[in-house]
């Protein structure tokens, strides 16, 4: 065995060793921050990649790890991590986790009774000091000197200074980055007390306002009162049943799936949004085509003058970036100064309520839609009816044929089937087509009489987003499971679509 070979056959198990003990710590320190649905998928990872890399039967897999290994971080992870949350009671007031929670609490502090100091912070040979003055009695006081990090947990001794104020103070801008800092700080007086930070250049006597008992309850040192923490609403209560902000995340179960089933509130907005989420897909898929592909006939008739002109400012929406022509199109349909309504007055007399109307509202999204559509469906159209012989017009010509029959018994049989997949993805495209809502009407008019915000041009994608991010309450765990819901839904009508897709091709095969 030649020396290279020999270095080859040592260096990769030690190789696998070092990137295992690299990939174990990694997992462990991941683990430790409490995120241990993602320590999970990171130690299958690591266990697939160490077997792949290192068995000789799996030789084979090594140039399809890095993909599968990315897809279960990015792909994988994120749908158990959406499903995860969904069985949690995960919202902007149960964000924190218990633990932190509660330590949230016992930083929590309230104002003593004492003489309240004007604080500044000052240079120091590359240190800090801070100096306390007290206006009403005349006094000034300024700590050792002390280096600025992020924890803030120190507690400074004051000692008594002279009038004249210290150079080099930091300004307000500087003082405010460093604020979660001088919070935590506890300046030991020379009296005995004790003074925090109450204000950006306040500090006054203060004490922690909790401290935690044996039993897991929390002593409120203003009024002696305990509380304790609910595991079933996520927060600490006092003995009347009062809630504490802020709450921690708790395990509920199937609750937000029974309440999406069987709460008439939830219940109701989430058929109408679905019932309407279907129909602005097919119906986006209906009329882009039938534009697009009437046009392509048109376009494709050689004897038509200015063939190329037309193609390329038909083809003109396609080019223009889309979230500037939906915004462009906001401004032409705005009620009272957009120009359709300003024309459609001038002829008609009427102004129609594009944007408070349900109706118009999605017609006007449809037309839209289609504007934003037809373009692409035309220029694939035209592709495809240029590889369809020649020979076939000119024996229907012979026949009699008109360009109707010769649509309909020639152009339409040859490209539809070709044309099968495109519509499938188009319709999987506007099933989600979340930027033309939000852009357009942000799912409004809303839904009356709903618990959660709802709109009637609202898509399922743009109705989660604005349960995650637009309720007052930012319920990320109900938004999570409607979220699965929907992946389940999208998941059956595709499998139904490709189904319905691969019978057809059979019955004309």
């Amino acid at each position: 065995m030649s020396m290279p070979q020999a270095l080859k056959r040592f260096l990769h198990p030690v190789l696998m060793i070092l990137l295992g003990g690299v990939g174990l710590y990694i997992v462990t320190l991941v683990y430790a921050t409490g995120e241990s649905l993602l320590a999970g998928v990171m130690l299958v990872t690591l266990a697939c990649f160490l077997w792949i890399y290192t068995s000789p039967k799996t030789y084979a897999y090594r140039y399809l790890f890095p993909g599968i290994g990315a897809a279960l971080v990015f792909v994988i992870f994120p749908m158990l991590y959406t499903v995860r949350i969904g069985f949690t009671n995960y919202s902007s007031k149960n964000l924190l986790t218990f633990n932190r929670a509660t330590q949230y609490l016992l930083e929590e502090t309230y104002r003593a009774e004492g003489p309240t100091y004007t604080s500044t912070l000052h240079a120091e040979g590359g240190r800090w000091r801070l100096r306390l003055e007290d206006e009403e009695h005349g006094t000034a006081f300024h700590t050792e000197p002390f280096a600025l990090g992020k924890d803030g947990h120190l507690a400074l001794k004051a000692e008594p200074a002279g009038t004249s104020p210290l150079d080099g103070e930091m300004p307000m801008k500087d003082l405010i980055g460093h604020q979660t800092f001088l919070k935590g700080l506890t300046v030991l007086m020379p009296d005995g007390g004790q003074v925090r930070m109450t204000g950006l250049r306040e500090f006054a006597p203060s004490r922690l306002q909790y401290t935690r008992n044996q039993d897991g309850s929390l002593t409120n040192h203003q009024d002696q009162s305990l509380l304790r923490p609910n595991p079933k609403t996520g927060f600490y209560e006092t003995p009347s049943g009062e809630a504490v902000d802020p709450g921690f995340q708790v395990d509920i179960g199937w609750q937000h799936y029974v309440e999406i089933f069987t709460d008439a509130s939830i219940r109701e907005p989430f058929v109408r949004i679905f019932a309407w989420t279907v129909s602005f897909a097919a119906l986006s898929v209906l009329f882009t085509l039938s534009l697009g592909m009437v046009l392509a006939v048109l376009l494709s008739w050689e004897n038509l003058r200015f063939r190329s002109v037309y193609r390329l400012l038909l083809f003109l929406p396609y080019a223009i970036p889309g979230f500037i022509s939906i915004l462009v199109f906001k401004g032409l349909f705005n009620n009272n100064l957009g120009e359709i309504n300003i024309v459609l007055g001038a002829l008609f007399g009427i102004k129609p309520a594009w944007f408070s109307d349900p109706f118009l509202a999605r017609t006007m999204i449809l037309i839209v839609n289609t504007w934003l559509g037809f373009p692409y469906m035309m220029v694939i159209c035209m592709g495809l009816i240029k590889a369809i012989p020649l020979d076939l017009y000119e024996a229907s010509a012979v026949a009699g044929a008109g360009p109707i029959t010769n649509f309909f018994k020639i152009t339409l049989p040859l490209i539809i089937k070709p044309l099968t997949p495109l519509l499938i993805s188009s319709f999987a495209f506007n099933f989600n087509n979340f930027v033309l809502i939000s852009l357009l009407t942000g799912g409004r008019p809303d839904i009356l009489n709903t618990s959660i915000p709802a709109g009637t041009t609202d898509l399922l994608a743009t109705y989660t987003y604005r349960i995650a991010f637009e309720d007052s309450g930012q319920q990320f765990g109900l938004a999570a499971a409607i979220s699965t819901v929907i992946f389940l839904m999208v998941a059956v009508i595709t499998i139904v679509q490709i189904r319905a897709t691969k019978i057809t091709q059979d019955d004309k095969r």
